[in-house]
């Protein structure tokens, strides 16, 4: 005995480019706030660290404030790539630390000019 099941049939596959803008602005509009809490947890880290907050809640691998500083670039870098995406442009990561650096340019030379 065979059983078939019939599904109704969805929306076609899209083959186009930026389909997926309007989900990269939502993303990117949450990013911020994140990276800004990621910010305040670290600052209040290093506040308890030097004696002017109070104990931090937190412990364990995410009670350093490197950490939460390093979460809170690493996700306003992603929030500012995904927006960019999301307003049309193409999708860039932004190069914060480049992992090679680029060669410098040689300088212009002088020309020679032939006295007369």
């Amino acid at each position: 005995m065979i059983l078939r099941i019939r599904l109704p049939r969805g929306r076609p596959v899209e083959r186009r480019l930026g389909k997926n803008r309007h989900v990269a602005l939502a993303l990117g509009a949450m990013f911020t706030p994140l990276a800004l809490m990621a910010y305040v947890l670290g600052c209040w880290r290093l506040a308890a660290d030097m004696g002017f907050a109070s104990p931090f809640a937190i412990t364990g691998l995410f009670s350093h404030w490197q950490i939460w500083m390093i979460a809170g670039v690493a996700l306003q870098a992603a929030g500012a790539a995904l927006n960019r995406y999301g307003q049309g442009s193409r999708f860039q990561i932004p190069r914060v630390l480049p992992s090679c650096p680029r060669p410098a340019k040689e300088p212009a030379r002088p020309r020679k000019v032939g006295m007369p």
